[in-house]
């Protein structure tokens, strides 16, 4: 007796090698997905990398902005400093994870406007190539009679 459901669909027999590749497919896809995963990964270290770097560079920048700003006063007088202008500079880059590499930076005891250049190096590991270096400079100026119109302008009450 032979005994069907109606419900269900009819069993239709494999066709002959289903469930064995035969061909020179084999594997492809797996490689494929090998070479996918591959290149993301490399695109996304690449990624990082430039990221880590742009960081680093930035760093730098600001090490540089500190130094020279620091610097740029001592040329007229110490103002609280321990040392020369490009003491002060060495010390700000220092506090910013840089090296102080140059500091155009003379004392001038004129009221007269002046500016200073200092130049800094900074180290930083960066993915996929090591311990990688940039150089920054940053450029500021002082102008002592500036002094004068704050003093003056504190002793009037205004400002």
């Amino acid at each position: 007796m032979s005994h069907t459901n109606r419900d269900s669909p009819p069993e239709r027999a494999a066709p002959e090698g289903a469930g064995h590749s035969t061909g020179p497919d084999e594997g492809s896809v797996g490689v494929l997905l090998l070479a996918v995963a591959s290149v993301v990964l490399l695109v996304s270290l690449a990624v990082v990398a430039a990221g880590q770097f742009m960081i680093g560079y930035a760093a730098a920048e600001a090490a540089a902005d500190a130094a020279a700003l620091a610097a740029a006063p001592v040329t007229f007088r110490p103002f609280g400093a321990s040392g020369s202008p490009a003491q002060e500079a060495a010390g700000f880059a220092a506090a910013n994870d840089a090296t102080l590499v140059a500091c155009a930076c003379p004392l001038d005891p004129s009221w007269e406007p002046r500016s200073v250049v200092v130049t800094v190096r900074r180290t930083f590991p960066v993915v996929l190539f090591g311990e990688q270096s940039v150089e920054a400079t940053s450029r500021a100026e002082f102008i002592p009679t500036r002094l004068l119109e704050v003093a003056g302008q504190r002793a009037t009450g205004s400002g």
